[in-house]
C-alpha cells in the first residue's frame, strides 16, 4: 500500500476531535495525505492557549493537512461544552452535509498526571479534572456527532486511548487511577458505540498508538524528530517509540477500508494495524511498542528492538 493511498478518501470528511498535537496532529494530516477534509478542533490557537499551555495550534495542523494534499479546516472547541460541539456539528452539516469519520481524540491531561501514587495520594482535584476532560469530552462528542455520522452507512468512529484492552486488562499502577479509569474507559466507550451504530452500518473502534513520540516527549527528552534516536541513550526502551504519522497512517488506512466493520467493537494499535495494512513509520520501520513493552521491557530485558521495529 502506497503510505499516501493515491487520495482514497477525496471527498470524505473527516472530525479530529483533539488534533492541535500529538497523535491527533498526526491523524489529521495522514487523512489529509489520504485527500480528506479534515475539521480539526481544540482549544489552543493562534491567539489563545489551553491550559496545557503548549505551543501547537489547531491552525498549524490544518494547514499541514493542507499541505499534505487535503483540506484542513481549524474550529476552536471546547469539547467539555455541548453547546460548542453542536454548533460544530452543525457547521459540518451545513457545509458538507455528511461526517464520514470521527476521531474521539481529547485528552489534554498530560500536565495533571502523577506518577506512582495511589488514589488517595493523588490530587483529587487533578484526578476529577481528568476524568472530565479524558472522558466527558468523548461521551459529549459522540452524543452530538453520531446523528450526522449514522445519516449514511459507512461511517467510522476512533477513539483513541493508550493501551490495548489486553494490555489495560491489568491495572497501571505507574500511571495511577485516574489516568487508568480514563484510558479503560475510552476502550469501553468504543465498545458501546460499536453495538448501538452497527445497525447503522457504521463501524467504532479504539485505537492507541505506542510510545508516541508527541511533541511534548520530545521537549520531555530533550532531543527533536530528527534527532530523538539521542533519547535512547538515558532511556533505552526509547527505541521502540514511534511517530505520530504511524498512528495516523493506521487511521488512514481503516477509514479506506471497505471492509472496516470487521473491526467493529476491537482494540487495535497503530503495531497492530501496520501488519494488517503494510504501512510503515515516516522512518520506513514498522514498530509493534505493546508486543515489545510485555516481552522486553516489562520482562527486564535489556533495550533491542530486533524483530519488533
Amino acid at each position: 500500500m502506497n503510505h499516501v493511498m493515491d487520495r482514497v478518501l477525496t471527498g470524505r470528511i473527516a472530525l479530529v476531535a483533539g488534533g492541535t498535537r500529538g497523535a491527533g496532529r498526526g491523524i489529521a494530516v495522514e487523512l489529509g495525505a489520504a485527500g480528506a477534509t479534515v475539521y480539526v478542533t481544540g482549544r489552543t490557537t493562534r491567539t489563545r492557549r489551553s491550559e496545557m499551555d503548549r505551543p501547537e495550534t489547531i491552525e498549524e495542523t490544518a494547514e499541514l493537512v493542507t499541505a499534505a494534499g487535503g483540506e484542513g479546516i481549524a474550529v476552536p472547541v471546547d469539547h467539555l461544552d455541548p453547546e460548542q460541539v453542536a454548533a460544530l456539528v452543525a457547521r459540518i452539516d451545513a457545509e458538507r452535509g455528511r461526517l464520514d469519520v470521527l476521531v474521539n481524540d481529547v485528552w489534554g491531561s498530560d500536565h495533571l498526571l502523577e506518577f506512582d501514587k495511589t488514589l488517595w495520594e493523588h490530587s483529587l482535584e487533578k484526578g476529577l479534572r481528568m476524568l472530565r476532560l479524558g472522558i466527558e469530552t468523548h461521551a459529549i462528542t459522540s452524543h452530538r456527532a453520531l446523528p450526522l455520522l449514522i445519516r449514511e452507512p459507512g461511517g467510522l468512529v476512533i477513539e483513541m486511548t493508550d493501551g490495548t484492552a489486553e494490555y489495560n486488562a491489568n491495572y497501571r499502577k505507574d500511571v495511577g487511577y485516574f489516568y487508568d479509569l480514563v484510558k479503560s474507559a475510552v476502550i469501553r466507550t468504543a465498545l458501546a458505540q460499536s453495538v448501538e451504530i452497527a445497525p447503522y452500518g457504521a463501524t467504532a473502534v479504539a485505537l492507541t498508538p505506542g510510545w508516541l513520540r508527541s511533541e511534548a516527549m520530545l521537549d520531555h527528552y530533550g532531543v527533536t524528530e530528527e534527532t530523538w534516536r539521542d533519547a535512547t541513550e538515558k532511556v533505552p526502551h526509547f527505541a521502540i517509540s514511534e511517530s505520530p504519522t504511524f498512528v495516523g497512517r493506521a487511521v488512514a488506512a481503516l477509514a479506506a477500508d471497505p471492509d472496516r466493520a470487521r473491526w467493529n467493537g476491537a482494540s487495535l494499535s497503530s503495531g497492530g494495524l501496520a501488519k494488517e495494512y503494510g504501512f510503515t513509520d515516516a522512518d520506513g520501520s514498522r514498530p509493534d511498542a505493546w508486543r515489545y513493552i510485555v516481552e522486553v521491557e516489562h520482562a527486564g530485558l535489556p533495550a533491542d528492538v530486533t524483530g519488533y521495529r
